[in-house]
């Protein structure tokens, strides 16, 4: 098999790895009401549950990010496949609180060592034009292991139970390894070996020197403010803001994490083919995304519940344009840090989503238990309203973090000899390039 025809299969096994990832991943956002009736949860502990996952995955991206450079992303990725099918098995078999929580770290444990991985395989594969497309397209597409939970999970645990349904998710992480076992590799055959691996001490430099880039940061700013909605929706809050806080069914509130999913799959090329194009711009992108997400949220929120139902469906297209927006931040990491240190550079943009989502959701659940009557009566329509606001302060800090830091990296650029015009003078500029090429068209020799 020719090179060209056998990065296709490869990257194909690693988004194959990645997706079964993202079904473990998401596959307590459908059981949320099911789980606090089996463990008898309240909404902090609830949240609880993907709270810590989230912060195991998050905790472990730059030590992810460190073994990534050292190991290769083959071994990383058989390993992280095998921890969440132990976590599911554990939490089909849980009856107490403490088991199924400890089922959900390992998840988070194998989650955090899945996509980094494969992201480094795409770099290592295909050519550099092609990589923010192939970036957004592993990114987007693996979102569709929503949709096997948002699907058949769902189908699982509302039919023959709680067991069989994630006894059947572990089954799936098991081929995921084996396939990758025998498919996945690092690097094309002939390509140059990875250089030794680093001391602790240039571990300790190479952390500095990605978190000292100020595109590294930039990255990180730009996966927070984009990312966080839409997981936290997607993980664990959307399905009984959907049925509790707005009136609809189970079965129309799976329908619509299935449009999320679907909207992105759409979105992803579209920003992807845009970040190659347009490098220098990429930050207005992210800009809109986070400007627009927060004003279709207003707009849900003012209205007393329920809103419109095209307004709900409204709201679940702009939060599935956060996941591609997110893939911008890997984009920055790749493109501002050299080779060795990208693995690294990566671990600490995908902190930033990750951290934001686990506040975010735990914050929610506080609040809905201060903001309703205790236990299953808090998940009502008015303390939705108030648990969904704490976004605003997220959305704040990551669009400061990212003007800020925006403004440190083109400053290191222009050092580096290379300018990057305000946005108005480069519209202006291409404004006056089309009226001279139209004017040198209209000419006719004499």
């Amino acid at each position: 098999m020719d090179v060209q025809r056998r990065r296709w299969v490869v990257w194909s096994v690693g988004l194959f790895a990645y997706l079964i990832g993202v079904m473990h991943r998401t596959s307590f956002g459908v059981a949320g009401l099911d789980a606090a009736d089996r463990f008898g949860a309240a909404p902090a502990a609830l949240s609880g549950f993907v709270v810590l996952q989230l912060l195991v995955y998050a905790s472990l991206q730059v030590p992810v990010g460190v073994l990534l450079d050292r190991y290769g992303a083959r071994r990383l990725v058989i390993a992280g496949a095998l921890t969440m099918t132990a976590g599911q098995v554990l939490l089909a078999l849980a009856t107490s609180l403490p088991l199924a929580i400890a089922a959900r770290v390992l998840v988070g444990v194998g989650d955090a060592l899945t996509f980094i991985s494969v992201l480094s395989v795409v770099t290592a594969w295909f050519p550099t034009r092609q990589v923010p497309l192939m970036t957004q397209l592993t990114g987007l597409l693996g979102q569709l292991g929503q949709v096997l939970s948002a699907v058949p999970l769902a189908a699982l645990l509302h039919g023959p139970g709680w067991t069989p349904a994630f006894l059947s998710a572990a089954g799936i992480g098991i081929f995921a390894a084996a396939t990758v076992a025998a498919v996945f590799r690092n690097r094309p055959p002939g390509a140059p070996a990875p250089p030794p691996a680093p001391s602790p001490r240039e571990i300790i430099d190479g952390l500095r020197l990605s978190w000292f880039e100020p595109g590294t940061r930039l990255g990180l700013f730009t996966h927070m403010g984009t990312q966080f909605s839409g997981m936290v929706f997607a993980l664990l809050w959307g399905v009984p803001y959907l049925v509790a806080g707005q009136g609809m069914s189970s079965g129309a509130a799976s329908a619509l994490l299935t449009l999320f999913v679907a909207v992105g799959v759409i979105a992803g090329p579209l920003f992807g083919e845009f970040t190659a194009r347009h490098p220098m711009r990429r930050s207005w992108l992210v800009i809109a995304v986070i400007a627009v997400t927060a004003a279709c949220w207003t707009s849900v929120l003012l209205i007393p519940p329920p809103a419109p139902r095209w307004l709900l469906v409204v709201l679940v297209v702009v939060l599935a344009l956060g996941p591609p927006g997110s893939m911008i931040g890997f984009d920055y990491a790749r493109t501002f840090n050299p080779g060795h240190r990208q693995g690294t550079a990566v671990g600490i943009v995908n902190v930033g989503g990750f951290t934001a989502s686990l506040l975010v959701t735990l914050a929610i659940g506080v609040l809905l238990g201060v903001a309703g009557p205790g236990g299953a009566g808090s998940y009502t329509p008015e303390a939705f309203r108030v648990a969904w606001t704490i976004q605003y302060v997220v959305w704040a800090i990551a669009l400061v973090g990212v003007v800020v830091a925006r403004r440190r990296a083109r400053r290191k650029m222009a050092e580096e000899g290379t300018v990057v015009p305000p946005l108005r003078e480069a519209l202006a500029a291409r404004r006056r390039a089309r009226r001279d090429r139209a004017g040198t068209g209209s000419r006719r020799p004499g």
